[in-house]
């Protein structure tokens, strides 16, 4: 009877040592930032500012590549089929999510082929106009 105890905490331990050990090999190789804008687009930049912390982290390169096209479809359709590895991270935009309701058929399901990770940014859009035009707000309609 006393040894169940012990064995079940063995159990519990050796699952913990087994998951720290493989914690600490992740990344073996060099970790993909698949964005589906353009250079220079918001999403590429956060990618871009991103990148060297992680490679410095990780010790492993972490590079960013540009999948642009088809409002974000060509990426994430790339992003969907690459292996469910953890080294392709893909980098969204709110176009990611609204795609599902302006396309009929997309190449790849939003809720099952993609897992939340975190939000790195938020970008909030500005309306600007030349300071002599007598314009102070936008009316809502």
């Amino acid at each position: 009877m006393r040894l169940r105890p012990l064995f079940t905490s063995a159990t519990v331990c050796l699952a913990f040592v087994l998951f720290v050990v493989r914690a600490k090999s992740y990344p073996s190789t060099k970790v993909q930032i698949m964005v589906a804008t353009s250079a220079g687009s918001n999403p590429d930049t956060v990618a871009r500012i991103v990148a060297p912390g992680q490679t410095q982290a990780w010790g492993r390169q972490v590079v960013v590549d540009n999948r642009a096209g088809a409002a974000g479809n060509i990426g994430a359709e790339l992003a969907a089929r690459a292996p469910a590895d953890g080294y392709t991270l893909f980098m969204v935009n709110n176009n990611h999510a609204a795609n599902a309701t302006l396309y009929q058929k997309l190449p790849y399901d939003l809720i099952s082929d993609f897992a939340p990770v975190t939000e790195l940014a938020s970008s909030p859009y500005t309306i600007v106009v030349h300071p002599s035009l007598p314009a102070r707000s936008v009316a809502i309609r």
